[in-house]
């Protein structure tokens, strides 16, 4: 999978289901990430066809839930995130998606200790997190990470744990991962704008970008046209939603962090969201 000079689509925890990840890839995106799923519930799960809408399915055993959707259209760019904090577990839960996905991703956001990743991991295709002290840690990550563990690529967002989203991105801080690493760097922060896309890679040196976001609040941020209207991307996004049949609670958390961004959830549209039940309701 070439990760050089790609528009990325950050993992966003009920928001990087299947539906928004078409819409993305719809607008621009060239690769897409899905939500992060636990390796412990991964393994709880089974991979099933479901005929009805064409899709692949991996489902909660005993539950019915399902856990991870995707299909043939997105197969090519569509990576699968998981957090795990076991070598041997992680690689038995990936064997699930593997055959469905172009990439795996371990999570690293949060995790203490990076010189752990050389005892619970031989090999796995990205890297993915947010440390603590971005430009020490990127450049201890360097001494370890490409021929050494065998890691693909990575991915750093720019603030530090104790960061808030209102706080600027640290892109200074991932140029310094960048001069430090052999592999592909993808930035991620402050992405609202498709300009902010060239400016990122300019200031970081990195080889592709990554939004969340930017695109959560409009999925056509992607475009090089320029952004559609807000109403056409949600009428598009509730569409896809009903054609592969998304969980409700997942339409509506997204169509909500729309809505609250650009106006407000106590207006009718809103409060009707709110009330609905069902794919039907929206």
């Amino acid at each position: 999978m070439e990760y050089r000079n790609k528009l990325v689509l950050a993992p966003m925890v009920r928001v990087g289901t299947l539906p928004f990840r078409l819409l993305a890839a719809e607008y621009g995106a060239d690769i897409t990430y899905g939500e992060e799923i636990i390796d412990h519930k991964l393994l709880k799960c089974e991979r099933r066809v479901n005929d009805v809408i064409g899709s692949i399915d991996v489902v909660e055993k005993g539950t019915e839930n399902v856990v991870f959707r995707t299909c043939h259209q997105e197969s090519s760019r569509v990576v699968f995130q998981m957090g795990t904090s076991n070598a041997v577990r992680a690689l038995t839960a990936a064997q699930i998606v593997c055959k469905d996905v172009a990439g795996v991703d371990i999570n690293m956001g949060g995790r203490p200790n990076i010189n752990n990743i050389e005892e619970e991991f031989g090999h796995t295709n990205n890297l993915h997190g947010r440390w603590k002290e971005i430009g020490k840690r990127g450049l201890e990550l360097g001494t370890m990470t490409g021929d050494h563990l065998g890691f693909l690529r990575v991915a750093i967002h720019a603030r530090k744990v104790a960061d808030r989203p209102r706080d600027p991105a640290k892109w200074s801080e991932i140029a310094d991962v960048v001069t430090a690493l052999s592999i592909p760097v993808i930035a991620n922060g402050d992405i609202f704008e498709h300009e902010d896309f060239e400016r990122i890679k300019a200031a970081t040196g990195a080889s592709s970008v990554m939004v969340a976001r930017g695109a959560l609040w409009n999925a056509s941020v992607f475009s090089p046209k320029g952004k559609r209207p807000l109403e056409a991307v949600k009428g598009e996004y509730v569409r896809k939603s009903i054609l592969w049949d998304n969980d409700i609670k997942s339409t509506k958390h997204t169509l909500k962090e729309m809505i609250v961004h650009h106006s407000s959830l106590e207006l009718p549209e809103g409060k009707a969201v709110i009330k609905s039940e069902t794919l039907a309701d929206i």
